[in-house]
């Protein structure tokens, strides 16, 4: 898994030995699911076999000879692709003048802070951007809380990086960097719904009964992040594997939601597999790099408090979904087709 090739000034070349050690080092640094732009030269298929090309990498070579800057290797298919790698002055500026989180004082804003939100994600996550809640409710139902980042409260229709976020899309993980959507003063911090912070938000509540989503409301309210947690540590305790973790133990209240989220969300998704859908196990391998050169791979397998995760944010969805619907304001919607052979 090294990132050697070798260079000669009028054309970089991957000698017939270490094709398979460049590629590697390519399609680490350049694979992700964002990178789906459309191109005029190619289009976007394998990246190994894409990506590793003169016209791609000639400038992310070093000056040192044989050695490849995956970083800047992955910047420069950022721009092939169209997408904008960097924040320019105009964004800066208006970075710099947001001094602290948004906070708004209107009585239609709710105040949930009391409840023992909780956020799980991966270890290194620094943009926290859904907590979670859920309490039995009426006739053995479950009520179910999800409280999603509000970045519109910060950033405002039409300023530079309001334009900038609307032109990628998205943020992109590359092995050797990422490209955020939103410069990391608000994604990590004003906007981000950090431990032991107040954070402004919005909520997708929802009743759940045997599995099955009876009533939905979105609106805005007041969160608490009371503990920041992971996902392989948080399955380990689901799964009986290990003990709660030190931060589930110290909040009261947080054990039992999180065990009754992990609950729902079975029941849930027990219900969407009876209706037709997919549970696809597909790998996914994370590159892990040292000293900017990869030297590992690992894969990232499912677990009780990834699906948990997924199965709430597909549901905060749907909620999402009615709900426009429900007050008449259009919405874009990917409509996928029942396969012909079912």
């Amino acid at each position: 898994l090294l990132s050697k090739i070798t260079y000669s000034d009028e054309c970089p070349t991957m000698h017939a030995t270490t094709p398979s050690r460049a590629r590697i080092a390519a399609a680490a640094a350049c694979s992700s699911a964002a990178f789906t732009s459309p191109s005029s030269t190619r289009t976007a298929r394998s990246p190994a076999a894409e990506i590793v090309t003169p016209s791609c990498y000639r400038s992310a070579l070093m000056k040192k000879q044989g050695t490849v800057n995956l970083a800047e290797l992955a910047r420069q298919a950022m721009i092939e692709r169209g997408l904008q790698p960097d924040f320019n002055e105009e964004i800066e500026r208006e970075v710099a003048a947001l001094k602290k989180p948004a906070w708004k004082e209107d009585h239609s804003v709710r105040d949930l802070r009391q409840l023992p939100w909780c956020s799980i994600d991966n270890d290194d996550s620094r943009d926290l951007d859904q907590l979670t809640f859920a309490e039995p409710g009426k006739n053995g139902s479950v009520r179910v809380l999800i409280a999603v980042a509000d970045v519109d409260v910060l950033v405002k229709k039409g300023t530079a990086i309001d334009e900038r976020a609307a032109h990628n899309t998205t943020s992109v993980y590359t092995a050797a960097r990422v490209f955020p959507m939103l410069p990391e003063e608000l994604s990590t911090d004003l906007t981000s719904l950090n431990e032991h912070e107040e954070r402004f938000a919005m909520i997708a509540e929802l009743t759940i009964d045997d599995g099955h989503t009876s009533e939905g409301d979105v609106y805005f309210a007041r969160v608490y992040n009371h503990a920041k947690l992971a996902y392989d540590r948080v399955a380990a305790w689901l799964d009986g594997e290990d003990e709660a973790p030190e931060k589930v133990a110290r909040v009261k209240g947080l054990a039992e939601t999180i065990r009754l989220q992990d609950k729902t969300a079975d029941t849930m998704r027990a219900r969407r597999h009876e209706n037709g859908a997919l549970d696809l196990e597909t790998i996914e391998p994370r590159a892990v790099m040292r000293d900017g050169e990869v030297v590992e791979l690992r894969r990232d397998r499912k677990n009780n408090a990834r699906m948990l995760i997924e199965d709430f944010m597909i549901a905060a969805n749907g909620v999402t979904a009615r709900f426009l619907e429900r007050k008449g304001f259009s919405s874009i919607r990917r409509v996928v087709r029942s396969p012909e052979r079912w």
